[in-house]
């Protein structure tokens, strides 16, 4: 009996060396772990927060989403783009950029952005002129890139957190806050461009066609530059995904 009981000793002391060299590694291992949930770390990254109290209800518009792109929106997208060729189409988008520029002139603004004030205020001349209304963009080989900037950024620099996260019916991935902002930028953006219609017709009819017209071919176009398709991804947990892309893009975008 002396043999086991010696054995059974010898793996005791095996054992508990294993637990103790373990828990050292550990030990070692803590500071390096730190860096993800000490703020006055180096390698701290926020977490962010994926605040959905409405998720039942954004899920469900998640799915209404899906069928209105596939069975309708991507299917008129495809049409656009078989009908006119990307020489076409990318005068066309250019032409929506410049229209609505006056958006990143306005937030820009209201951000105390002077320098990002005066880059959208000259794209808007020198795409208008030069770019022959906006058609051609001269202004970015000239040094004056487009920087999009809208309301929802505009409440982030002033504070404003971005409240639950929210699935607008058509549009997509938003928050409360950017909810907003969506309304307010449609708002500056319909103002300006009936003003420019205003310019255009004199005759209230024809006002109308050109602006509704050209409202349906602005989301027509905005639309074919998305390559992103839904429920394309491969993955039973697109919706997180998409949620999580979402909020850190424009968490990025406020803090830039």
């Amino acid at each position: 009996m002396r043999k086991p009981l010696r054995i059974r000793i010898v793996m005791a002391t095996v054992l508990m060396l294993l637990m103790v060299t373990g828990g050292a590694a550990v030990a070692q291992d803590q500071p390096e772990a730190r860096k993800f949930t000490d703020p006055n770390d180096p390698g701290y990254e926020k977490p962010i927060a994926n605040y959905d109290p409405w998720e039942g209800f954004n899920r469900s518009m998640y799915k209404f989403n899906y069928g209105f792109d596939k069975y309708f929106f991507v299917p008129v997208v495809k049409a656009y783009q078989f009908v006119l060729p990307q020489v076409v189409r990318t005068g066309i988008a250019n032409f929506f950029n410049n229209l609505y520029e006056v958006e990143n002139v306005f937030n820009n603004l209201l951000q105390g952005n002077a320098e990002g004030t005066v880059n959208s205020t000259a794209r808007i001349v020198f795409n208008t002129t030069i770019g022959l209304a906006g058609i051609l963009d001269p202004a970015t080989p000239m040094g004056f890139t487009k920087m999009q900037e809208d309301f929802g950024q505009t409440l982030g620099v002033w504070g404003v957190g971005p409240g639950p996260y929210l699935v607008l019916p058509i549009l997509g991935p938003s928050s409360v806050r950017d909810g907003i902002g969506t309304g307010v930028d449609a708002a500056v953006g319909t103002v300006w461009a009936t003003f420019v219609v205003d310019e255009i017709y004199s005759s209230a009819s024809d006002r109308d066609k050109l602006y509704w017209g050209w409202t349906g071919l602005y989301y027509i176009s905005k639309r074919a530059g998305i390559p992103f398709r839904y429920y394309e991804t491969g993955s039973p947990f697109e919706y997180e995904y998409v949620r999580y892309i979402y909020l850190k893009y424009r968490e990025v975008e406020i803090e830039k």
